[in-house]
């Protein structure tokens, strides 16, 4: 793994300035990298897309709907078995399908609200922003400072650190929902 100095970008202009500017700088060309890095929660990181199973603050909902759902069951058809001699024999039907229903609405109490805190620490802020991206690879750490000079010389924004692996100016293992070492 090499060492990886990336930055952000407005422009599709402004990448092919920054991939030339790092080859005139002394970097090889094969290890300098632009791509446009989605919005999160479209990376296609999953078989039905998106970049997770479950919704950031959504995990504990279906334990919600089973308990809201199944005590308000139990409460409508009590409810219902005592106004059966006025409803009849659908009274502690209906009073536990509606008890249900009411109940299950019990499962948005289990939602969090972004950035809110959850067990498990799934339901943060995204940890990059979405945007064009040059990265450049690099085995000598005393490049770094040239990376970065040269970056933030053409206006880049966003700068962060990685380890990595840049190959024909792919970043391969790129993850896009990693958290980033910011620079500055």
């Amino acid at each position: 793994m090499s060492m990886i100095i990336a930055g952000h970008f407005q422009l599709q202009d402004e990448v092919e300035r920054a991939r030339a500017a790092l080859v005139e700088a002394g970097f090889d060309a094969g290890r300098v990298s632009g791509f446009y890095v989605n919005q999160p929660g479209q990376h296609d990181m999953t078989a039905i897309g998106g970049d997770q199973h479950l919704s950031p603050g959504a995990k504990e909902t279906p334990t919600g709907l089973a308990e809201g759902a199944g005590g308000g069951a139990v409460i409508g058809a009590v409810a219902g078995a005592a106004t059966a001699p006025v409803t009849g024999p659908l009274g502690p039907v209906v009073g536990g399908l509606l008890g249900a229903h009411v109940g299950s609405l019990f499962s948005f109490s289990r939602m969090k609200d972004r950035g809110e805190h959850e067990e498990g620490g799934q339901n943060v802020p995204a940890p990059r922003v979405a945007g064009m991206l040059v990265a450049v690879a690099f085995d000598d750490p005393g490049l770094e400072a040239r990376a970065v000079d040269v970056l933030r010389r053409l206006g880049a924004h966003h700068l962060e650190r990685a380890r990595g692996n840049i190959v024909g100016g792919d970043w391969a293992d790129f993850d896009p929902r990693s958290t980033p070492d910011v620079i500055a």
